[in-house]
């Protein structure tokens, strides 16, 4: 019976009929040591009837082990494992050592996870209980948080019990059920059928009040005092916290049971499996006897041992383990890595025999290290960085310590702890390194600035880095050259930091490029000749790196370092592509970086490649799908809890784009942490801030296009407003130029040419290129053709440098908007069949829309409505509409209405919605369609029944019939 605990157990069970009915759902329990936690998963276990539910307990001594809290509650369900994909099969093989293969990404084991549970879900509902879960293993933590966010339609209820008044990283912003202490009637009832023996009032009142309601401390604190003192009105002793007091408790009565039960409970403490076998087995290395030591343990209420080894509480463990002298310690451990199998468990093996060497020996160090490369195979980057970690210190010898230190800090950084490799890298640097490996210190410690902070320091440090690195490692220092011109591009504090020119003169120092050259060295040839020798200059060898990165798709001869030298740099070449205006590359390259990124089921690089690859969809006209992958890069970083929130009022408006409330709720968490004095709570609010307006600039393109000025002004006031105070120019720029595509469409020429000025002046390595035909424009209905025609002749350098079609196309519209007579008019006609030959759709229309507009003020209005109609109709099929609109006023001008259009049935689904219809009508699969997206088919499913009731259609095939935006 669980006292006073009623809203509680309706929470969870309300969370049971959800998952009955099909709506799955998380929940996170939270509270102190001792709360009633564990017992109320307990009853939630026992409420689940017709569940099937599975278990798993954090255990601090297993946080080193990738993916053995999954792998704890996965094992039971591992016989469907062949019902998932075969990516998703090979992802949980090896994350659980079942074989062998590449490093899964995190979140592709997290979706396989997701399909597992789902799979299980469709014979009976499933329950996942997961107590003591702040002592998961990080990429465990992360995987169960990151399936709980994604759970929907399937009938699973995942439950985490967490040793906090609140969960930290990762399940921040998921439901939570806080614990509070019981209130006084029931403390007093659960006292009261606690002890049966005579209880002075006094002593009673002092338990009550010590206590302060935690239901463990009322059960355990009176079976710490003498039967006397609870008669005799004797007080118990104070202490800091209850939590303490109880462990203080089980230490006392651990410390009064015989000494090889004592040795035997530290045994059981240290060994997080609870397998009674191998305890057994560690019990004979010290010459106990299992079943007699075992007794007093049980009898005493401390320990259970039947098909596995239990404590009574999570407390027990670790009062046992804490209060254990060192030696006893260690003693323990060493009886646990002789009773281990080195074969079917040599990590855990190499972890024991860790822990049980006082002094250095590099035998076990070496250990440690071969288990730091199994984890890391794994996927496990944060187990690889603790197995190293300790054999740095075991290691006696300083070169070897050193360069195990190395190896570490970089396993930190890879596991995302910047500070800890940091530290690591500290004791690398102090013992004695060659030069090669000094200089890797170097450029480990600039990539940590790089991820941290952006700060102004890390382009020089980076150079500084690959000047150490030219006579020693050749490859090494052209790639570092080339992540340093990389970081002068990226947004970042531009006040005392190396432009791209500067870095560009240093890179000039680069060794001799490899042969045949790489991609990487290919994109510095070209990045340092445009910066030093001009636009022009660079076009063919930035072209030759297009190529490259090309035929790395699809060549059979790429060897795998020249295919993950392709990789590495996909962003900047998508970058590149649209500074050579080449749209076909750019949108392959585009797709590709989403392909890959899927399926790899790296979701931390998903987003932003969704986001790019959205911002190409605007240019080519296909505007609602951009707004797909816009909202899926929403959701998945929800999902994946990218940004986490010390308040979590900031996050939905975060991601919503809702900038002003999103900005004032900023304002007022800094503002309360700064007054108390909490400095460690501003930095995770200015992070989230930063997402925010990372991911309102696909928001902000799409606006910009649409014509929706309210939207548009909003979202950019924000970002301006937060990249100035982060001196993040390129930032401002990118805004600059939405701001003008906004105003071209609505008519307001002067906003425009102001807002496209400075992007069109900092030569900025994509924006200024785009931005030069929206200065052009504006610039001529505002009646400064001076202006325009100086942008016209910068424009045109680039374009016929350039070569393709969408920058030809676009030189002659802008030539011919500065033109006149029968000049102009066969610019016009180049512009519409050069864009017509390209993707860029946007501009194609807005071709048709120009010429139309000059037709009608020569007084050709036949032929004007011509191509005004054109423009109309593409323009608002492509949703346009402030372009559109201006086609729309035209028209009217030369006396013809504009047709109005239809509502498509499309346009009453969500981004989302349309995203699944649209793949469903290209024939996919629920499974194909649940692996893209993350999601599992159930949920795919339920999805798909919206679509259809909305669409008032009952069938796939009727949904291939329609057309969508």
């Amino acid at each position: 019976m669980l006292l006073g605990r009623r809203h509680e157990r309706e929470a969870l069970e309300r969370l049971l009929a959800r998952a009955r009915n099909g709506r799955s759902a998380a929940l996170v329990v939270c509270g102190e040591a001792g709360i009633g936690k564990t017992a109320l998963l307990e009853h939630t276990r026992v409420a689940a009837s017709g569940f099937r539910a599975e278990r798993a307990v954090g255990v601090e001594s297993e946080m080193e082990f990738a993916f053995a809290g999954l792998h704890q509650l996965c094992a039971p369900m591992l016989d469907r494992l062949g019902a998932l994909p075969d990516p998703q099969q090979a992802a949980l093989g090896v994350a659980f050592g079942l074989r062998a293969g590449d490093p899964p990404d995190r979140f592709l084991v997290g979706l396989a996870a997701l399909n597992l549970l789902a799979e299980v879900a469709e014979e009976q509902p499933l329950l996942c209980l997961v107590d003591d879960a702040q002592w998961l293993d990080e990429v465990s933590a992360q995987t169960l948080a990151f399936v709980a966010r994604r759970v929907d339609a399937e009938r699973v209820a995942l439950v985490f019990a967490v040793r906090d008044p609140s969960p930290a990283e990762p399940f921040t912003g998921l439901p939570e059920l806080l614990l509070d202490p019981l209130g006084e009637a029931d403390a007093r009832a659960l006292l009261a059928g606690a002890v049966r023996s005579p209880l002075d009032e006094r002593v009673r009142d002092r338990i009550l009040t010590e206590a302060r309601g935690n239901p463990l401390a009322l059960l355990e604190l009176p079976r710490s005092a003498e039967p006397a003192h609870l008669a005799g009105g004797f007080g118990l002793p104070d202490a800091l916290s209850v939590p303490r007091r109880l462990e203080d408790a089980f230490q006392r009565r651990s410390a009064g049971l015989p000494t090889d039960t004592q040795m035997l409970l530290l045994v059981a403490a240290a060994e997080p499996l609870g397998d009674p076998a191998l305890l057994r087995r560690a019990a004979a290395h010290l010459g106990i006897d299992p079943d007699d030591a075992a007794a007093p343990a049980e009898a005493a209420g401390l320990l259970e041992i039947g098909d596995g080894v239990r404590f009574h509480h999570p407390l027990v463990r670790s009062a046992v383990y804490r209060s254990a002298a060192p030696p006893d310690r260690r003693r323990a451990h060493r009886a646990l890595a002789d009773a281990t199998d080195p074969r079917a468990a040599p990590d855990r093996r190499a972890w024991h025999r860790g822990q049980a060497v006082l002094e250095t020996d590099e035998t076990v160090a070496a250990e440690l290290e071969r288990s730091a490369g199994r984890a890391r195979a794994r996927g496990g980057f944060a187990a690889a960085a603790a197995f190293l970690e300790r054999a740095v210190r075991l290691t006696p010898d300083p070169a070897g310590r050193a360069r195990r230190a190395l190896a570490a800090a970089h396993a930190e950084h890879e596991a995302g702890a910047p500070a800890s490799a940091l530290e690591l890298l500290t004791v690398a640097a102090a013992g004695p390194l060659d030069a090669l490996q000094r200089a890797r210190v170097e450029l480990l410690r600039a990539q940590v600035a790089l991820h941290l902070t952006r700060g102004s320091e890390v382009p020089g440090m980076l150079l500084d880095a690959a000047r150490t690195l030219t006579p020693l490692d050749a490859t090494l220092a052209r790639e570092t050259y080339l992540q340093a011109v990389e970081a002068s591009l990226l947004p970042g504090p531009t006040t005392h930091r190396l432009g791209v020119a500067e870095v560009a003169a240093a890179a000039r120092a680069a060794p001799a490029p490899s042969t045949p050259p790489r991609v990487a060295d290919l994109l510095l040839d070209g990045l340092v000749t445009r910066s030093l020798r001009g636009y022009e200059a660079s076009v063919p060898v930035l072209r030759r790196a297009l190529e490259a990165v090309d035929s790395s798709d699809h060549d059979p001869r790429i060897t795998a370092v020249d295919e993950g030298d392709s990789r590495r740099w996909l962003w900047l070449a998508c970058r590149v592509a649209v500074a050579l205006w080449d749209d076909e590359q750019v949108y392959a390259l585009a797709r590709r970086h989403v392909r890959l990124a899927r399926e790899a089921g790296a979701l931390a690089r998903l987003p932003a490649a969704l986001t790019y690859l959205a911002a190409i969809l605007v240019h080519t006209g296909e505007l609602a799908r951009a707004a797909e992958l816009a909202a899926e890069a929403t959701a998945i970083t929800l999902a994946t809890g990218d940004a986490p929130l010390p308040d979590a009022r900031l996050l939905l408006p975060a991601w919503r784009g809702r900038a002003a409330e999103t900005s004032k709720l900023y304002a007022s968490i800094v503002r309360d942490a700064t007054g108390r004095g909490e400095g460690a709570a501003v930095t995770p609010a200015q992070s989230t801030l930063a997402v925010l307006h990372n991911g309102l600039g696909a928001r902000l393109l799409l606006s910009a296009w649409r014509g929706r000025a309210a939207e548009t002004s909003e979202l950019y006031g924000a970002i301006v407003q937060e990249a100035t105070r982060r001196e993040e120019r390129p930032a401002v720029t990118f805004a600059q130029y939405a701001l003008a595509v906004l105003h071209n469409g609505l008519g307001g020429y002067g906003t425009a040419l102001a807002a496209a000025a400075q992007p069109c002046e900092y030569d900025e390595l994509e924006h200024s290129n785009l931005a030069l035909p929206e200065l052009i424009e504006a610039a001529v209905r505002s009646g400064e053709r001076e202006r325009a025609a100086a942008a016209l002749e910068r424009l045109g350098s680039r374009t016929r440098a350039s070569g393709s079609q969408w920058a030809l196309g676009l030189e002659a519209r802008s030539r011919a908007l500065v033109s006149t007579g029968r000049a102009a008019e066969e610019l016009y006609h180049e512009a519409i069949e050069r864009l017509g030959r390209c993707r860029m759709a946007t501009d194609l229309a807005r071709a048709h829309l120009v010429y139309g507009e000059w037709l009608r003020r020569e007084g050709r209005r036949q032929e004007a409505r011509e191509q005004l109609r054109t423009a109309h109709d593409q323009l608002s099929g492509m949703g346009m509409e402030a372009f559109a609109a201006r086609a729309a006023r035209e028209l009217r001008a030369t006396g013809e209405q504009p047709r109005k259009r239809t509502a498509q049935p499309a346009a009453a689904l969500t981004a989302h919605e349309l995203q699944i219809a649209r793949l469903v009508a290209t024939g996919a699969t629920t499974r194909e369609i649940g692996a893209q997206l993350f999601l599992s088919p159930r949920t795919i499913d339920a999805h798909l029944r919206n679509i259809f009731r909305k669409l008032g259609i009952t069938s796939r095939r009727q949904l291939r019939n329609l057309e969508f935006p």
